[in-house]
């Protein structure tokens, strides 16, 4: 692809990317359990084996952050996710309750598409990878460009150990030529199965705008209260250390301190005790101009150290400053540091009472981080459940930092670098982001032991409010479907012979109807069984005897047969029915058709009529031939598709005089 241009190269490549994505998740999915656990267990030790040089690749690349804490990162990315979910069962039955009869099924989800953020490149990758891995699925990385070699880097160390374990590699590949039409491409592919976005809230909008399932994570805009209550030494090296991780590249990382006025001084003699350095009026005037632009943060103080921010900013701080304090009066445009900003500063708010610090955190959640994370200092418990309770805030980290605990470093939360903000700031979840996530969950349930008794319940009490005791399709003594059924069925053999024939016209409204032909008792059948109410017993149906079919008299033309006989009727063999039905023919000018023996059993079987004939040939009957029940010949279906129309039982019947429109009946 070298004389293609940049562009059209880029968009190959995705093409190219997700079709090996597609078959390596085809050469997995008979995989087991144990198979891909092997796979994934391989991907994190090698993603801990190269935390060091991956941190170190990343830092030069990009320059924010610090070495140090990006090895922490990876080996969380990549160990500590591995722990969260390696007893997490992602392959076939992965849970069963006897007692309920229920069953779920897991199935991967096939081909991710993972967009990987400049803070956080290394770890974020190795961790949409391990994920995505554990559902056997395939994922398709669109790096940063700003980051796209050393995301790259880590994707190979990914694909190195899958393959070391016997596993396709192209389970994780990356984009060299990433470009917003790329990863737009990406997005929009048709086997790109779902999303998994980390980023701005533009790169968010753009997943969910895709037309795909898409796990979008929303910006974070991190108020952190601290009560009268709290411990100003505890608070306040929780604030620094939380700050100082990574230079507060997180999006869960504090980005406003709200303070108990009573607690103010002491915490900021501690802040002070730990490297924090709080600005004048003019210092934060200065910071305002240069970390915020057109309302938005400025990238260029995007992970950068305190001492090089100030500098940028006009003014100088020790080097050995761990934290930028600037007080703000308000939340809001007229305040420019109320927004999140990544790096290690935080705004300052004074407020007087819990209740005021409830509404200011609110405040600050809703400017930019609603449904994100906020924390919580306090020794009183009821302060502690009011901020529980009334924040908007899907992480809420209680006397902690935010940083390490939002992605379940410092706490027990789910170990992830994706964090969900729920439907609140238009997010799909609010959950840290799994492989339970990239996993398709199906349902078995087996009928319930005690229906019979539940439907028996419910079904007197509608039959109390409705005045129905046995509705329609329902079984108990008294459904009128039942009654149907022994009166010979709805629509019986010809059911499927209803419409017009392939290549006709429609046919009229007009009967075509010409009545019953005449039924000839078989000799050979059992004694007749005198008609009789049907036994229901328990819900079983006893149906009366099978009934005979005949044709037209022998010798009579096909012609007369239509023009003169009463059409094809059906009852119990033999006895009065047989007499009522001659009783029929006679009363027609019609003669009954005398009793035809029963063939030898050594006779051969009648064949069938060509299908290549017209669409009446066949051969009539021979003589001695006795069809009984259902099994009709091609002959006789013939005969009674001859006769099937408006109004026939074998068409429709609305209209015709001959239907019974309170029992349904044919009276014909």
């Amino acid at each position: 692809m070298k004389g293609l241009d940049p562009d059209l190269r880029s968009l190959q490549e995705v093409r190219d990317h997700v079709a090996r994505a597609k078959a390596a998740c085809e050469a997995v999915a008979g995989y087991s359990q144990e198979r891909i656990d092997r796979l994934c267990e391989a991907v994190a030790r090698a993603g801990a084996a190269a935390a060091h040089d991956l941190a170190r690749l990343a830092v030069e690349e990009t320059g924010i952050g610090r070495v140090y804490h990006k090895v922490l990162k990876n080996l969380l990315g990549s160990e500590g996710v591995w722990e969260s979910i390696r007893d997490e069962r992602t392959v076939g039955i992965v849970s069963r309750d006897e007692a309920r009869g229920l069953l779920e099924v897991a199935t991967p989800v096939g081909v991710v598409a993972g967009v990987v953020p400049t803070t956080n490149p290394t770890s974020t990758a190795l961790f949409k990878a391990l994920i995505a891995l554990k559902g056997r699925n395939a994922i398709v990385i669109s790096p940063h460009p700003r980051a796209r070699r050393c995301i790259g880097e880590t994707i190979e160390v990914v694909r190195r150990a899958i393959e070391r374990a016997g596993g396709p590699p192209d389970l994780a590949t990356c984009l060299a030529n990433p470009t917003i039409e790329s990863t737009g491409a990406l997005m929009k592919h048709r086997d790109v199965a779902i999303i998994l976005s980390t980023g701005g809230a533009g790169l968010v909008r753009a997943a969910y705008s895709s037309g795909k399932p898409a796990y979008g994570v929303g910006p974070g805009n991190v108020p952190a209260y601290v009560d009268r209550s709290a411990d100003a030494r505890e608070v306040a090296a929780d604030l620094v250390g939380s700050q100082a991780f990574d230079n507060g590249t997180l999006c869960c990382s504090e980005q406003a301190l709200v303070v108990d006025r009573p607690l103010f001084e002491p915490l900021l003699a501690e802040l002070r005790a730990r490297g924090a350095y709080f600005c004048s009026e003019e210092e934060t005037r200065l910071l305002e101009r240069h970390c915020v632009r057109d309302g938005h943060m400025n990238p260029a103080v995007v992970g950068l150290d305190p001492w090089r921010i100030a500098e940028a900013a006009g003014f100088q701080v020790p080097r050995e400053t761990s934290l930028l304090l600037a007080g703000q009066d308000g939340v809001g445009e007229g305040f420019p540091l109320s927004i999140e900003i990544l790096c290690p500063l935080l705004s300052v708010h004074v407020v007087d009472g819990w209740r005021e610090g409830c509404e200011m955190s609110k405040a600050i959640l809703h400017y930019g981080g609603l449904g994100h994370t906020m924390a919580v200092h306090a020794r009183d418990e009821a302060v502690l459940e009011a901020f529980f309770l009334e924040k908007p805030a899907s992480r809420i980290c209680a006397n902690g930092p935010t940083s390490q605990g939002a992605v379940g470093f410092s706490t027990h939360l789910v170990p992830s670098m994706s964090l969900g903000c729920g439907p609140q700031a238009g997010n799909i979840t609010s959950d840290n982001i799994s492989a339970r996530h990239l996993i398709n969950l199906k349902r078995v349930a087996f009928k319930r032991r005690d229906w019979a008794e539940l439907e028996r319940r419910y079904g007197e009490r509608a039959a109390a409010l409705t005045g129905e005791a046995a509705p329609r399709g329902s079984g108990l003594r008294g459904d009128p479907a039942l009654k149907l059924t022994l009166k010979g069925g709805v629509g019986g053999a010809g059911s499927f012979g209803r419409g017009t024939r392939a290549g006709s016209a429609a046919p009229s409204a007009a009967s075509n109807w010409r009545g019953n032909p005449a039924v000839v008792p078989n000799p050979t059948a059992a004694p007749p069984v005198p008609p009789s109410a049907p036994d229901v017993r328990a819900g079983v149906l006893t149906r009366p005897a099978a009934p005979t079919f005949t044709g037209p008299p022998r010798g009579q033309s096909r012609g007369q047969s239509r023009s003169q006989s009463r059409g094809p009727s059906w009852s119990p063999s033999g006895g009065a029915a047989a007499a009522a039905g001659a009783a029929a023919g006679t009363a027609t000018g019609l003669a009954p058709a005398p009793p035809r023996p029963a063939p030898p059993r050594s006779a051969p079987p009648r064949p069938a009529p060509p299908r290549s004939g017209p669409p009446h040939a066949g051969t009539p009957p021979g003589p001695g031939t006795v069809e009984v029940g259902a099994g009709l010949s091609v002959v006789e279906i013939e005969k009674i598709m001859d006769h099937a129309g408006a109004g026939c039982p074998m068409g429709p019947c609305k209209g015709c005089p001959h239907l019974n429109v309170r029992s349904g009946a044919c009276t014909a």
